[in-house]
């Protein structure tokens, strides 16, 4: 350990702390503030800090914005801390949109206008420009965050306008939109079709589309996010008799699909994306019955061979499922209204500092 330089020292260190640790750290000499704020301290520390001790739940109602930490051994929340918000808002008028590695792409429903924000950090950055880009309107667009190869963080955001589908792709490292060219069926521009936000796996972003009746259709679509091309895949095999949900999960880098279906209770078969095709993972658990309504107002966690039906007052009942074990936890539900998500507290930071070139400079001449 002697022989090893200052700074590999230090930068093993720090990038085990928790994030807001990281944040104090960079107050302690211009060095630690140079060598913090490199992009590869900020990737590898967020890498080590996808664990269970980082994770919080974001909650907003129309009074409060609040988190809580997720007690681990317990499986429940723990005390909430409130939160406010950085940036204008109206009655806490702000929609979750997609959430990546810390950021959350969030929409203020007054103006329509889309914000990445780090809640821990409370960085935050306008992502609307003046030729409207940036605009989001509910139950017509779909948002996907994800990192390409380049470490780039990106929005891809899918927008159906009067039957026409327009397709972009905001970039943080060159922060500005551009158009790419997306081929799909004409009926899935209908508003009779619900696209669900994108979950980021393994290079590839996933969309549901699922027709918003009894018997309709529902496809997946995949956007691989370093060729930028879409193909569309087939749903798991599973009964059309009443409504039909899926919702996606990356449980270690594999995709994983909650697929619900019924009219008045719902019913829930775990499926798993090998290739293009769908194994069936888990079927039916025995779950008590829960109307339609409630089961729209809960969010599912799993882990550890347990999935846990939750309420924002806690943890409402607890499902043996028998899967691998999972060192944290991953929502299998949205939130009802775009009203929550499920992050890890990291530094990554919504917009590219402007000074990290000549930071990177003054680091490696010190040390």
């Amino acid at each position: 350990m002697a022989d090893l330089p200052v700074h590999t020292i230090v930068f093993e260190i720090l990038t085990r702390v928790p994030a807001k640790d990281v944040g104090r750290s960079k107050s302690v000499c211009k060095q630690w503030y140079a060598l913090l704020s490199t992009q590869d301290f900020v990737r590898i520390h967020c890498s080590r800090s996808l664990v269970s001790s980082n994770q919080r739940v974001l909650l907003i109602d129309d009074l409060t914005c609040s988190v809580h930490p997720i007690i681990f051994q317990s499986n429940d929340y723990g005390p909430s801390s409130i939160v406010t918000f950085p940036f204008h808002h109206q009655n806490n008028d702000v929609s979750i949109l997609s959430h990546l590695n810390g950021l959350l792409c969030v929409c203020l429903n007054h103006t329509y206008e889309l914000l990445l924000w780090n809640p821990t950090t409370t960085a935050f950055k306008h992502l609307s420009t003046p030729d409207s880009h940036g605009f989001y309107i509910n139950n017509l667009d779909a948002i996907g965050l994800y990192v390409d190869a380049d470490d780039d963080y990106k929005v891809l955001h899918i927008k159906r306008r009067s039957g026409v589908l327009g397709v972009y792709v905001y970039s943080r490292e060159v922060d500005s939109w551009r158009n790419i060219h997306f081929i799909t069926r004409k009926e899935y521009l209908s508003p009779h079709f619900n696209w669900s936000a994108g979950t980021f796996c393994g290079g590839t972003l996933y969309f549901t589309v699922c027709e918003c009746w009894i018997g309709g259709t529902n496809v997946v679509i995949c956007f691989d996010v370093n060729s930028e091309q879409f193909k569309e895949i087939s749903f798991p095999p599973i009964p059309s008799t009443g409504m039909v949900q899926g919702v996606l999960v990356n449980v270690k880098n594999e995709l994983h699909m909650f697929a619900s279906t019924g009219m008045f209770e719902m019913t829930i078969n775990l499926w798993t994306l090998q290739g293009d095709y769908w194994i069936k993972v888990l079927s039916c658990p025995l779950i008590p019955p829960i109307s339609l309504s409630l089961w729209c107002d809960i969010t599912h966690y799993v882990t550890n061979g347990n999935w846990f039906v939750m309420t924002k007052l806690g943890k409402l009942f607890t499902i043996e499922i028998n899967m691998k074990p999972f060192e944290c936890f991953y929502p299998v539900t949205w939130f009802r209204g775009f009203k929550g998500a499920v992050f890890v507290e990291t530094i990554v930071s919504p917009s590219i500092y402007f000074g990290f070139h000549l930071m990177l400079s003054l680091c490696m001449s010190i040390f």
